[in-house]
């Protein structure tokens, strides 16, 4: 082997070694970068009411200093096969976050292109998706197969990140579409979120009403009157899940967990430091 050969050698030696180093810290990856990734918000809305009280919860989040600036995008409908009947948040989804959001419970291939066109976005711009499953896996495991299709250059095992606290939520998404998932993104199971002191702030708390006097932004009260009187109007009602706290007149958003592990904030307590902490 000739000098010249030796150098070429050598540096496809390091070029690959770089790649390889590069996929790797880009898997080891844990937490939402603001400056380049997306967050979407999904939220299955069937059959508990608590997604209501979530988006309340989320869109506080998304109201605070340190995360105006996050890109994110709210998807309604995301349901895997569990029974019941849905219910309806439209008008929540519309108050909360304008025009940011896809319904796909009215048209999930709508949804689908709707998503896909913000994910592209970010992937041409380098950024990593970041889901947050308030629900099941079903839509998106439809998503990153999209994706696949589409794009096959795009490493998905990198490039998205699911994160999933129920154990519920998995029994009831499609048994085909959550390996999928696992196979396909990186899939983070965190500790269930309707707990105090397990690793996950713990969002569900009966009889906790002091939300309205600890909000001082006026279009947040908003929100959270509406996603109260929903919760309440549907809760339990035609077959629906009875969610027992909130028919206790507390708050259920156990479901946010989620969103604070990707955003780094999951040392949150319980709902009142929620509260304390995020309400403007």
């Amino acid at each position: 082997m000739n000098n010249n050969s030796f150098l070429v050698l050598i540096l496809i030696l390091q070029f690959a070694c770089a790649g390889t180093a590069q996929t790797q810290a880009n898997q080891e990856r844990t937490r939402f970068q603001r400056e380049s990734d997306l967050l979407l918000a999904q939220f299955d809305c069937k059959t508990d009411v608590d997604d209501l009280h979530t988006v309340a919860a989320f869109a506080t989040l998304m109201n605070y200093p340190d995360y105006t600036k996050v890109d994110y995008h709210a998807v309604a409908g995301t349901y895997g096969t569990q029974g019941g009947l849905y219910v309806p948040p439209n008008t929540l989804f519309e108050l909360a976050f304008g025009e940011n959001w896809s319904d796909a419970h009215s048209d999930r291939t709508k949804a689908l292109l709707q998503v896909k066109e913000r994910v592209n976005k970010t992937l041409d711009r380098g950024g990593t998706i970041w889901i947050a499953d308030a629900g099941q896996s079903d839509f998106s495991a439809l998503l990153i197969q999209a994706i696949q299709q589409e794009r096959p250059d795009i490493q998905t095992k990198v490039r998205f990140h699911v994160v999933q606290h129920s154990n519920w939520n998995q029994k009831v998404t499609t048994p085909a579409l959550l390996q999928y998932v696992k196979q396909n993104a990186t899939y983070h199971k965190i500790p269930d979120g309707n707990t105090v002191g397990n690793g996950s702030p713990g969002f569900n708390t009966p009889a906790y009403d002091q939300w309205h006097t600890k909000l001082k932004n006026a279009h947040l009260a908003e929100i959270w009157k509406l996603a109260v009187q929903l919760g309440n109007q549907y809760n339990g009602k035609e077959g629906r899940y009875n969610n027992k706290t909130i028919a206790s007149g507390g708050l259920d958003f156990s479901d946010l967990s989620e969103t604070c592990w990707i955003l780094g904030v999951e040392d949150i307590k319980d709902v009142g430091q929620f509260f304390d902490r995020f309400a403007q």
